[in-house]
């Protein structure tokens, strides 16, 4: 069985044809989800080819990989899908990652799109590889090209079992002309040999026997070492530095200062002074040394236990309304009881396991760097505008990422290496520091949530009001931002999936004093707390079992429709005609995670449980956290459960490891904290900022990942925002202590 392909115009673009191969590039576009993919578009359109495949006369094919790996696994997964409609050998098939370049489409690493948004194209690729080299079989053999199909890396004609090796067809294929899009056919889905099959990572080898290059691992003849101390407070300057001093010290080559920034903060580096070396250890030891007196910022002042106060006063108190149904006012007067609570979250550190680090060579002309970058392209932009160079004489060499989180979207690191390395004229690798890491990062936002439920007789929720308050993002690209933006409260508040008859959602204002910047989940981690945890206040308030009552909120099955209610919903960038808000694929995933955790029997058997699901990045999740409290109040994991609706599935496995991840940075998420005094990030390493380590690491772990043929959503992101509600709810199944402000403590005594 096929599936036949309908678009207007053609999808992909004949790259070249040389005497060893022929390649072929695939079209997306940055922009979301065009309707069509173009090849012959005029000269004013610009192309956009991402995803090569080449094939060489030796048989090998060589997928290009226009997105970074840092874990997820997507140098496997994009030519998984490849390959499944190319027909190819796993042994001769070879993964290249892409330089930053506008031809590649976008290459921002983030928001759990890489597959959502290149599925079909993908498969588009191969399949138009093969149609090529069925043409070419077809054109030697002279049968119909209908007669032929591609099968573990060869040309077969069916009627005959005539076979044909891919190499062999190369030199012919690279003259045919592209096919039409109604020539292309898909497989159908229960075709498929190589989707939705578990497959080891192509790069594990690499990655377990040492040969695997992070942004860490660049060494370059003649390269130097820099280490940077930055400003302790964000657009402080230098005054005066004790540089001539620390030139005199062993190792050290050239002492530079950096200019302060100003507003806005965008990916600008932050500044401060450069000890550059002849190896990492002579530049931090020197660095150590540095005497610098710092200039006055407009943010010296911060403190952010005074602005946790100011924050739920402002949540509190009425916002600007962004999503409204029936009249919650009147429902309040008219409520038999009221409920209500305020949450908080505090700034958190994206901390992943490798550091930013970035290696630069730049000559009068040109620029080369090697980064452990999630934004190529947005890395070569601001290296270019930083050395006033054309934007085509900057290249950009994606390494392996030690995750990113998110940290690795802001290439501020990148400039830092490039503006050095043009001072210092030969390579310079700026390596930063746990403490740098900590104390100097985009920190995610601090909010404050603020919600009221009213009831009526039958303690039924009968109206819904939550006030989200934090600065936003945008205010890192604009300071003018002084409240939450729409595509923010798009993550996890605006899309809440309940059917309540009187729903108001707002929001307040909220002026930043960091940088802030996406970490994983970005606005569902703390949009995700408030509302599960008040979902299990009002369970516990009412007497209603928990699962329950979420099942009764979120009513019918649906695909829920937001112009009823007067809210512009982003939906991540996708259409809601191709992923809607769909309330039974919610319930679902919420009915499957108590099934899997034995819901229902806990208080029989003594079990402390507690459950969340959200939907986020167009997938549905659910996780259900188990927790042992000691004597001494001391919590543990003994498992937890996670069940995953993220439609389509390319490689089961690493969806699996994504979720167990996932759910493991969402309690990292849970306990830790960035606090700040007198505008100075007060944590500095992993010895006061708090991660999940093995005490608060699940000891087992059981993933569901629903079968579904919906489009594929993202996996990443889903499984860390109902962690911390699920964690919190268990705590207080556990001890009657009701927890409304992160950072959950590692000791809960019973109330």
């Amino acid at each position: 069985m096929t599936e036949t392909i309908s678009t207007s115009r053609r999808a992909f673009l004949k790259r070249s044809a040389t005497a060893s191969g022929f390649t072929l590039g695939l079209t997306l576009l940055p922009a979301s989800r065009p309707s069509a993919m173009f090849a012959d578009a005029p000269a004013s359109e610009s192309l956009t080819p991402s995803v090569f495949i080449t094939i060489h006369e030796n048989g090998d094919v060589d997928i290009t990989c226009h997105r970074s790996e840092m874990g997820q696994q997507i140098r496997t997964s994009i030519p998984q899908v490849i390959v499944e409609e190319l027909g190819a050998d796993w042994q001769h098939v070879n993964v290249v990652q892409a330089t930053g370049h506008p031809k590649y489409g976008d290459q921002n690493t983030d928001g759990s799109r890489s597959i959502r948004r290149n599925f079909d194209r993908l498969r588009e690729a191969g399949a138009t590889a093969a149609y090529l080299l069925r043409a070419a079989a077809a054109k030697g053999w002279q049968v119909d090209i209908n007669d032929c199909d591609v099968e573990n890396h060869h040309v077969k004609h069916t009627p005959s079992g005539k076979r044909i090796a891919f190499g062999k067809l190369v030199a012919v294929a690279a003259t045919l002309p592209l096919p039409e899009p109604d020539q292309l056919t898909l497989k159908a889905r229960e075709d498929w040999q190589s989707i939705g099959k578990p497959m080891r990572s192509l790069d594990i080898h690499a990655m377990t026997s040492g040969q695997a290059v992070y942004g860490q691992d660049v060494i370059l003849d003649n390269m130097c070492f820099a280490v940077i101390q930055r400003p302790p407070v964000v657009f402080s300057g230098v005054e005066s530095v004790n540089d001539a001093d620390i030139k005199k010290m062993a190792g050290v080559v050239d002492v530079i200062t950096l200019p302060a920034p100003e507003a806005p903060a965008m990916f600008k580096p932050l500044g401060g002074v450069a000890v550059i070396a002849n190896n990492t250890w002579q530049a931090w030891q020197a660095s150590r040394a540095l005497k610098i007196k710092w200039s006055d910022s407009p943010n010296a002042g911060y403190d952010s236990t005074a602005y946790r106060e100011q924050l739920l006063a402002t949540a509190t108190t009425p916002g600007e309304v962004v999503r409204q149904q029936g009249n919650f006012v009147e429902a309040k007067q008219q409520a038999k009881s009221v409920i209500a609570a305020q949450y908080y979250a505090p700034h958190l550190a994206q901390a992943p396991m490798e550091p930013p680090a970035a290696t630069a060579v730049v000559t009068e002309d040109k620029a080369e760097i090697w980064a452990c970058t999630q934004t190529p392209q947005s890395a070569r932009q601001v290296v270019a505008a930083a050395l006033n160079l054309d934007p085509e004489n900057v290249t950009i060499n994606v390494t392996l990422l030690g995750g990113g989180f998110g940290r690795k979207s802001k290439p501020d690191f990148v400039v830092e290496a490039a503006l050095l390395a043009k001072a210092m004229k030969r390579p310079v690798k700026v390596v930063w520091r746990r403490e740098d890491d900590i104390q100097h990062g985009y920190f995610h936002t601090v909010s404050a949530q603020a919600l009221t439920a009213t009831l009526n007789e039958q303690n039924q929720v009968t109206g819904w009001l939550h006030n989200s308050v934090f600065p936003s993002i945008s205010s890192t690209f604009n300071p003018a931002v002084n409240k939450p933006s729409d595509g923010e409260l798009d993550l996890g508040m605006v899309d809440t999936p309940f059917n309540i008859e009187n729903l108001q959602l707002e929001r307040g204002e909220a002026e930043a004093h960091v940088r802030i910047g996406w970490l994983r989940s970005v606005a569902n981690v703390y949009h995700a707390f408030a509302i599960q945890s008040f979902v299990d206040e009002i369970a516990q308030r009412t007497g209603k079992d928990q699962q329950a009552l979420l099942l009764e909120l979120i009513g019918p099955d649906r695909h829920i429709d937001f112009s009823k209610s007067n809210a512009k919903y982003g939906n991540y960038g996708d259409p809601l005609e191709d992923y809607p808000v769909d309330t039974a694929r919610l319930k679902n995933v919420i009915n499957t995670v108590c099934e899997k955790a034995n819901w229902s029997k806990r208080h029989e058997q003594g079990r402390f449980l507690g459950l969340a699901a959200h939907r986020s990045f167009l997938t549905y999740a659910a996780v259900i956290i188990e927790v042992d409290v000691d004597d001494r109040g001391n919590w543990s994991i003994p498992k937890a459960y996670v069940a995953l609706d993220a439609g389509t599935v390319v490689n089961p496995e690493h969806v699996r490891a994504q979720c167990e991840g996932g759910l493991i940075y969402g309690i990292s998420c849970a306990i830790g904290q960035i606090t700040a005094s007198n505008g100075q990030i007060n944590e500095s390493n992993f010895h006061n900022y708090q991660v999940a380590r093995m005490p608060q690491t699940p000891v087992s772990i059981e993933v569901t990942i629903v079968e579904s043929s919906a489009p594929p959503g993202g996996v990443g992101e889903p499984p860390t925002p109902p962690a911390a509600p699920a964690l919190a709810n268990a705590l207080f199944a556990a001890t009657g202590q009701r927890l409304r402000e992160l950072p959950l403590p590692l000791t809960v005594k019973k109330a």
